[in-house]
């Protein structure tokens, strides 16, 4: 079990307050207009990682940072998704550096693979980290993952308990997902969420054929279609045989946030319409680790204004107010 962190509330107004309108803005690209510094200095990076890997990602600088902020998408997001563009300003605003990762095959990046991205991925990002940590070895180092991006950060923990990283200051998980086997069918059971992540999985899987047209074809969209039925003849692609071994790969497990090294923040809504909060009590968790949960807030979201900085945009900053 965990205990829950007491913490400023967070409490839209009604307009604002739906699990589903709160999810719907979380990616709508009005709220990355304006100016954007962050964005604007912004250089383009490909990491050259063990295992022949290369991750793309851009970095932007401070002259005088005080720290480097890693920013992990969600699944299907990119460095150039809302949240993480607006969240990364942000920050970029308060004085760190701000480096945005793409996971293999997010963004613009299918090409630089040849084998496809699944969520077990994790040793390549572990690699990606690694790498923004010593090439800013100056500084302290803040990772913030978004859902997907979310459960990565939190085996970036899990790992950093046995291979620790000196500069790694503070980890947070935003809408994680903790047991991907159980959230995986619930995008199907909702129309928009199943719409938007089916288009965005199914012209990710073009652009792959398009870049490697000898190894891969489409195929693999022909059948059900659902997000489940598109996974399992996805597992053709993977190491995987069944979709519990599959899910099972990334799976936060009870114990997992037991004895980290690294103060970690687990921050999700109630509400969350995508990875249920009530995963939350699967898990066994002591300090450093902590976790806060709202009444509201939906997925990868939590707006008290359509424009303003989000809830924990502002949470994050003031927690990083000693560097």
């Amino acid at each position: 079990m965990y205990a829950l962190m007491h913490i400023e509330p967070f409490i839209p107004s009604r307009l604002l307050r739906p699990a589903m309108v709160q999810t719907f803005l979380a990616g709508q690209k009005f709220r990355k207009r304006g100016e954007n510094r962050m964005r604007d200095v912004a250089t383009k990076v490909v990491l050259d990682l063990p295992r022949g890997v290369r991750l793309s990602g851009e970095m932007s600088k401070q002259p005088n940072a005080r720290g480097t902020v890693m920013l992990l998408s969600g699944w299907e997001g990119s460095v150039n998704s809302t949240y993480v563009l607006c969240c990364g300003r942000y920050l970029f605003e308060q004085g760190f550096n701000v480096f945005r990762l793409n996971f293999r095959d997010h963004g613009d990046s299918h090409h630089l693979n040849e084998g496809l991205f699944y969520g077990g991925r994790f040793d390549e990002v572990w690699d990606a980290v690694e790498r923004v940590a010593q090439d800013n070895s100056d500084l302290p180092l803040v990772v913030i993952g978004f859902s997907l991006g979310g459960n990565f950060a939190l085996r970036v923990a899990r790992k950093n308990k046995t291979v620790p990283l000196e500069n790694l200051h503070r980890i947070y998980a935003i809408s994680p997902v903790i047991n991907p086997l159980e959230a995986a069918y619930i995008p199907d059971t909702q129309p928009l969420i199943k719409r938007y992540f089916m288009k965005k999985w199914s012209t990710s899987l073009a652009k792959k054929v398009d870049a490697f047209p000898h190894l891969y074809d489409l195929s693999i969209l022909d059948g059900d279609k659902s997000i489940i039925g598109l996974t399992e003849r996805f597992l053709k692609f993977t190491p995987f045989d069944t979709l519990e071994d599959f899910f099972n790969a990334y799976r936060i497990w009870p114990d997992d946030l037991l004895g980290l090294n690294v103060p970690t923040q687990i921050i999700m809504a109630k509400d969350d319409p995508v990875t249920p909060a009530s995963h939350l009590s699967d898990l066994n968790i002591d300090a450093p680790a902590e976790v806060i949960e709202l009444d509201h807030g939906g997925h990868n979201a939590f707006f008290t204004t359509l424009m303003g900085p989000t809830w924990y945009d502002v949470h994050i900053a003031r927690q990083l107010e000693d560097l």
